[in-house]
C-alpha cells in the first residue's frame, strides 16, 4: 500500500501515483483562515479541539487530525511537531468573535480605534489589525529611509518586520529542540513533511525597504542592491546550514518563498530576475540539496510564466500556488511546456471566483477539470490556489476536497 509520503514523492519525481496527492495546511499558502476552519469543523460535526491560529498575520488555523484523515491529506508541516503544550498558547478571539488560541509569545494590544496592534520590545508598532479587517498588516519598514551601504544587522532589523517577528516554531527553536521535534514528528506520521525555511530575496527587500523602495533600489542603485542581496544570502546560507543540519533527515520538502508575480505578469523583467535573483536562488536551492535529501519548493504568487524556465534552471522542483487566474498562467499551457521538469503544487481550484462564490457542483466541476489537466504523469500535488479565505462556505470546501480523487 502506498503511503502518503511515497505518493507525494512519486508526484515530485514525475511518476504517476496511485491517486492525486493532496495538501491542506502543509504550508502557509495551502491552508485555511481560522474563521473558515471553525465553520468547517461545525459543518462536519467536529466538536473536539480548540481553534489554533499558528499564523497570526494571515490568521491561519492548524488543520487537525480528524479533517486530515477524513479527506486523505498527504502532507504535514514541520511546525506540527512543536508548540504541543497548553503553555505554548494564549486565549484570543477572531474578528467574528470565535474563541481561539494564538502563540503565547504574541501579545496583541487593543488600539484606540478598536483594532489590534503588535509592538517590538522598543515600542515600535510593527503590525496592525484594523477594525473589520481579517488579518494583520505590516507597519514598520526598517530600511525605508536608510541610505547606507552596509547591511550587517539584518537579523535585528527583521525583528521589526511582522512577517519575521511573528514567526512561530520551529524557526524560533534551538537546533537541539528542532532536531528532537522533527525526529518525533517523523516517527509519528507517514505524511510528507514540509519544512518551511523562507529564504526570501525579493520579498526580503520589500519587507525592509517597502515594495516601492526596493523596486526603486533595484532600478536606480543596482550595485547597492547587489550588496544588500549578498548580505541577505550570507544570512540565509548560515541559517540554512543550521536548519538542515537539525531537521534535514526528517523532512521531505523544503519550502522557500518569493512572490515574483502580479496579476498581469512578473513584478520584474526576466533580465532583472537573471541579474539579481537567479544566481542567488540557484545557490540557495543547490545548497539545500547538498545539505539534505530534500525537494525544493518555492511559494511564488502571480503571473510568473516568463520566469519559469529560469526557476527550473536554478534547480526548482515544485512551485505553488500556481495562480492560473493570472496572465499567461493557463494550466494546459503550463503542463504542456513545463510539466516534465516542474511539479505544480497547486492550481487545483479557483479561489478567486469559484470557491468563494460558486455552488458545490461548480466547485466539483472546477476541481475535476483542473485535475484532468495537471495530474497525468505525476508532477502535480493538489492544493487550491492559495489559502481558503474566511468567507468560503464550508460546503464548498467539502465539495472541493471530495472531488479531487472522486
Amino acid at each position: 500500500m502506498t503511503t502518503s509520503r511515497e505518493r507525494v514523492l512519486q508526484a515530485l519525481n514525475h511518476r504517476q501515483p496511485d491517486r492525486v496527492p493532496v495538501d491542506l495546511g502543509g504550508h502557509r499558502s495551502s491552508g485555511m483562515m481560522a474563521i473558515a476552519y471553525a465553520r468547517l469543523k461545525q459543518a462536519m460535526g467536529i466538536t473536539s479541539g480548540d481553534i489554533y491560529v499558528y499564523d497570526m498575520v494571515q490568521q491561519l488555523a492548524i488543520i487537525e487530525s480528524p479533517i486530515l484523515d477524513a479527506f486523505g491529506i498527504d502532507t504535514i508541516e514541520l511546525g506540527r511537531g512543536f508548540d504541543l503544550f497548553p503553555a505554548d498558547w494564549r486565549a484570543w478571539a477572531l474578528p467574528d468573535g470565535t474563541p481561539c488560541k494564538i502563540p503565547a509569545f504574541i501579545e496583541p494590544h487593543r488600539m484606540p480605534d478598536g483594532g489590534w496592534g503588535i509592538y517590538h520590545a522598543d515600542g515600535t508598532l510593527i503590525g496592525i489589525q484594523k477594525p473589520g479587517c481579517l488579518y494583520f498588516e505590516q507597519t514598520c519598514f526598517p530600511l525605508l529611509d536608510y541610505q547606507g551601504d552596509t547591511f550587517g544587522d539584518l537579523p535585528a532589523q527583521l525583528e521589526k518586520v511582522i512577517w519575521s517577528a511573528l514567526r512561530t516554531p520551529p524557526t524560533r527553536s534551538s537546533p537541539a529542540v528542532l532536531r528532537e521535534g522533527a525526529r518525533a514528528l517523523r516517527s509519528s506520521t507517514d505524511r510528507a513533511i514540509i519544512g518551511l525555511f523562507g529564504g526570501n530575496l525579493l520579498e526580503m527587500g520589500e519587507f525592509l525597504f517597502r515594495n516601492d523602495g526596493f523596486l526603486y533600489l533595484l532600478a536606480a542603485e543596482p550595485q547597492r542592491a547587489h550588496r544588500f542581496l549578498d548580505a541577505v544570502v550570507e544570512m540565509h546560507l548560515a541559517n540554512l546550514q543550521s536548519y538542515l543540519e537539525a531537521v534535514g533527515p526528517y523532512i521531505d520538502i523544503i519550502s522557500f518563498g518569493d512572490d515574483l508575480g502580479m496579476q498581469t505578469g512578473p513584478m520584474l523583467s526576466p533580465m532583472m530576475y537573471r541579474e539579481f535573483f537567479f544566481p542567488r536562488h540557484r545557490l540557495l536551492w543547490q545548497t539545500a540539496k547538498q545539505l539534505a535529501d530534500v525537494k525544493v519548493m518555492l511559494h511564488c504568487c502571480g503571473g510568473i510564466y516568463p520566469l519559469i524556465p529560469m526557476l527550473i534552471e536554478a534547480g526548482l522542483d515544485a512551485v505553488n500556488p500556481v495562480q492560473t487566474t493570472c496572465q499567461d498562467m493557463d494550466p494546459i499551457r503550463l503542463k504542456r511546456e513545463f510539466g516534465r521538469d516542474l511539479t505544480f503544487w497547486g492550481g487545483g481550484c479557483d479561489t478567486r471566483d469559484v470557491l468563494p462564490h460558486g455552488i458545490p457542483s461548480e466547485v466539483t466541476a472546477d476541481v475535476r477539470r483542473r485535475v484532468e489537466i495537471l495530474a497525468p504523469g505525476g508532477g502535480f500535488v493538489f492544493q487550491q490556489i492559495h489559502n481558503i479565505m474566511a468567507d468560503v462556505p464550508p460546503e464548498n470546501v467539502i465539495a472541493m476536497l471530495r472531488a479531487i480523487n472522486a
